[in-house]
């Protein structure tokens, strides 16, 4: 199978990362202003004697806009930290340490090599203690860019599956794949706790502060059922923002395996080679002690295998690799 046009297709996967990734703001300058909207439901008016509510328009776009940039700032904050200390928060996360060119000079030279054949610089290599068959890419600039196998990799594999593995999280390096992920790691990160601290506050203050005063005030309840619909609303709204995220981060992840693989079978000229790594990291990808599932999405193959079931379409969806049987099929196609 011929792979015309491979810097077309990279250059169009990059675009469309991109676009994916302005998704994240987008969604979550959204869910704020779905937050806005239950504090829209706290203006009143008297009539007949009661306590009446309704939604304030114009309070809940006076709110967004006073706490969009402080949402703002908090996300370029964290973003900043992130992307400062991600390469010491992963090699902290997966126990890797740095493999120095004298306790291991087949590994380095095979690195060096294939660098050298694609006109990159070096990155920096580690390796995990662990006897699983497992390798990734990492790092958002030339001074973190990072090549990590485990010692299970590294005694396993013969010279050219090794050599086709590298290839691969080089050409996570050289396509700025690991770049990408990691900034859309973090945007989930952050939704994810936004939307935890935000539930609980908003559930909070209104279970245990006037919702019950609310209720008994307002003529028939209905300023109770009001508030009960808005709070299911934007958990409802919530949780779709949650899952959109999800599935844009993995469909970005799954782009860019396949395109690592094309990558990766062209600079070592031995796509075979690869393929029969993949199936037999495949068998014994290890690491189970990776809890992570924004680590564990970096790896070649995921650490832990996903079992077969009537529902394997939806969970593709949710998959952050493809399907490990199908890479290896169009890798034997070259």
């Amino acid at each position: 199978m011929q792979y015309v046009g491979i810097q077309t297709q990279i250059m169009r996967n990059n675009w469309n990362s991109m676009v994916l990734l302005l998704m994240f703001p987008c969604i979550i300058l959204g869910m704020l202003w779905v937050f806005c909207c239950i504090f829209g439901f706290q203006s009143t008016y008297t009539y007949d004697g009661y306590e009446q509510y309704y939604f304030d328009a114009d309070l809940v776009n006076e709110t967004w806009l006073g706490w969009a940039p402080w949402a703002a700032i908090i996300v370029g904050i964290w973003l900043l930290i992130a992307y400062t200390f991600n390469a010491q928060m992963i090699q902290h996360a997966t126990g890797a340490k740095p493999l120095e060119r004298r306790e291991n000079p087949r590994i380095y030279n095979m690195v060096e090599n294939l660098c050298m054949s694609c006109g990159m610089p070096m990155p920096k290599v580690n390796i995990i203690e662990d006897s699983g068959l497992n390798a990734f890419a990492s790092g958002i600039n030339q001074k973190s860019y990072t090549v990590t196998l485990t010692r299970g990799i590294i005694d396993y594999l013969d010279d050219n599956e090794l050599e086709g593995v590298i290839a691969h999280e080089l050409t996570h390096i050289r396509n700025r794949d690991t770049k990408v992920l990691i900034v859309s790691i973090v945007f989930v990160g952050i939704l994810s706790t936004l939307l935890t601290l935000l539930t609980r506050g908003i559930l909070r203050a209104f279970l245990w502060g006037g919702f019950s005063s609310r209720r008994s005030n307002s003529k028939n309840g209905n300023g109770g059922v009001a508030v009960i619909v808005v709070i299911i609303a934007a958990i409802v709204c919530a949780a779709i923002a949650y899952f959109l995220t999800l599935l844009t981060r993995f469909a970005i992840s799954r782009k860019r395996e396949f395109m690592a693989d094309a990558g990766g079978a062209e600079l070592t000229r031995n796509p075979r080679a690869l393929a029969s790594a993949l199936r037999k990291i495949s068998s014994y990808p290890g690491l189970g002690h990776i809890n992570r599932e924004d680590i564990a999405q970096l790896y070649i193959i995921h650490p832990k295998k996903l079992k077969q079931s009537f529902f394997d379409n939806l969970q593709s969806l949710f998959s952050t690799h493809p399907s490990t049987e199908e890479r290896i099929r169009i890798l034997e196609q070259f």
